[in-house]
């Protein structure tokens, strides 16, 4: 493995998103990421969504580049095993409900003494302490109780979910950032490994911009806005005359009067009322009837060939099949052919964030459930008649 992560070892005791989803990108650019799984069932998400002969394309993705090793940790030796491992760890995380981990005997104390230079990440619902810390959280609790559910949708209709698992990514990407710091603070001499106490609820509250002061000073509640920008205008969703939907962002000072111009509403362009964003908010209204007037009237190739022109930000809503054909996506490599086991092809999502100089690679798919597991314990020392004895007993696959 090579990228600005090579050495850095990490543990990953989780399941399903969160966990998951943030040591993937570690692997991605270079850690050696060591999935502790469950012997006979592994990961759930291997049985996800979509699946390819009996596993998920899902699990594919999300584990690329780990190392699968089934251990039973309801034994004591699978716990020695646990603690084996993570002597040497840069970084482990996890995403149990809190004090789960406490109860296998594999807590902060336990882990910290034994390895002080060890980063412990913990990602749950509500974080590790508080009155909620015991309660379940799902990612779409976090968003529901985060405040982006409150904001999101038509006005007078049911706050609905993004389709996607939003709550639990966000709480991997803060994962991945405090991990780093921690991880940083160890290998610049300026401290000792900590503890990242991971929210999903904080996490989805962290990008919920100026909510807490409007409301704090002002009384205001910020409300489900449809396909608008509440209070930046005019930025929203317009209908084109085929069909289609275009989101138009006019809202700097410039872009609206090149916006204004572009659609033949020079009087629109020149009125001092609308030179300033508090001024156009003011008659939001007026201003997205002009531009919907001068959408629907054209196809949305039409409309995206003038703004462009105009070099006003524009763009249609991508489905899948766009993003897969997307000449853009193919040139920066964000659609990737990937092969499944038996030499079946298909397209992955490529590696974010771009490095010039270590950029992230993809070695191989997610791993058959315990494949790495004779090649793990025999780097703890273990010979191969150990090793057999173990998972005759039961306590690896």
């Amino acid at each position: 493995m090579s990228g600005p992560l090579k050495g850095i070892r990490v543990i990953e005791i989780g399941t399903l998103i969160a966990a998951p989803f943030a040591a993937r990108m570690l692997a991605e650019f270079g850690a050696e990421v060591i999935k502790i799984e469950a012997p006979d069932s592994g990961d759930p998400i291997r049985k996800w969504r979509k699946l390819h002969e009996g596993t998920s394309l899902w699990w594919y993705l999300q584990s690329r580049n780990k190392k699968s090793i089934a251990i039973n940790l309801k034994s004591p030796e699978g716990i020695d095993i646990i603690k084996q491992l993570a002597a040497d760890a840069d970084i482990l995380i996890e995403n149990f409900k809190p004090g789960a981990l406490e109860k296998l005997g594999l807590g902060w104390d336990v882990l910290h003494a034994l390895n002080p230079a060890l980063t412990m990440v913990r990602i749950s619902g509500y974080g590790q302490t508080g009155p909620y810390r015991d309660r379940p959280g799902f990612g779409a609790i976090g968003e529901a109780m985060g405040g982006i559910r409150f904001t999101t949708g038509e006005p007078d209709g049911v706050p609905p979910r993004v389709g996607i698992s939003l709550g639990d990514s966000l709480a991997s990407l803060h994962a991945i950032m405090g991990a780093l710091m921690s991880v940083l603070r160890v290998k610049t001499g300026q401290g000792q490994g900590q503890v990242v106490d991971v929210s999903l609820v904080e996490s989805v509250f962290n990008l919920m911009e100026s909510l807490i002061p409007e409301y704090d000073l002002l009384g205001h509640v910020r409300q489900r806005s449809g396909g608008s920008l509440p209070g930046i205008a005019p930025s929203n969703t317009y209908p084109t005359r085929d069909g289609g939907y275009v989101v138009i962002a006019g809202n700097s000072d410039p872009i609206f009067k090149r916006l204004m111009l572009a659609i033949g509403r020079s009087d629109l362009a020149e009125d001092p009322a609308f030179a300033h964003n508090d001024g156009r908010v003011a008659r939001v209204a007026l201003l997205d009837a002009a531009i919907a007037g001068w959408t629907s009237s054209r196809p949305i190739a039409d409309v995206l060939a003038v703004l462009e022109k105009a070099e006003v930000p524009a763009g249609r809503i991508y489905s899948v099949e766009d993003i897969v054909n997307d000449p853009h996506y193919q040139q920066r490599d964000m659609i990737l052919s990937a092969e499944l086991p038996g030499g079946v092809k298909v397209k992955m999502p490529g590696i974010v964030p771009k490095l010039s100089d270590t950029p992230g690679e993809i070695h191989w798919q997610g791993p058959a459930l315990g494949a790495h597991t004779a090649e793990l314990l025999g780097s703890l020392g273990m010979q191969l008649d150990q090793i057999q004895r173990l998972k005759d007993s039961g306590v690896v696959q």
